[in-house]
C-alpha cells in the first residue's frame, strides 16, 4: 500500500486517481504523517450476496387462496 502526502496528492490528484484505477492499488493520503484518507479502486463486479438464490425457488400450488377452508377454520377453534 502506497502512502502520499496530502500536498502531493493535491497537485497530482487526477493522475493519482488514474493510477489507482489502472493498477488496482490502494493509496493512503497522509497529513503531517498521519493517515487521513484511503483511496481505493472501485469494484465494478456485482456483490455475491445479491441474486445468489435466483432461480433456486419454485411456486408449488396456489399461493393466493387460503390454505384452509372456512369450515376447516371453524373446527380449529
Amino acid at each position: 500500500m502506497k502512502k502520499m502526502a496530502a500536498g502531493s496528492f493535491k497537485t497530482k490528484c487526477l493522475a493519482v486517481m488514474d493510477e489507482v484505477r489502472a493498477k488496482h492499488e490502494t493509496i493512503i493520503i497522509t497529513k503531517h504523517g498521519r493517515p487521513v484518507v484511503k483511496l481505493v479502486p472501485v469494484n465494478t463486479e456485482p456483490d455475491e450476496i445479491y441474486g445468489f438464490l435466483a432461480g433456486k425457488g419454485a411456486v408449488a400450488g396456489d399461493v393466493v387462496s387460503p390454505a384452509i377452508t372456512l369450515k376447516e377454520w371453524g373446527t380449529l377453534k
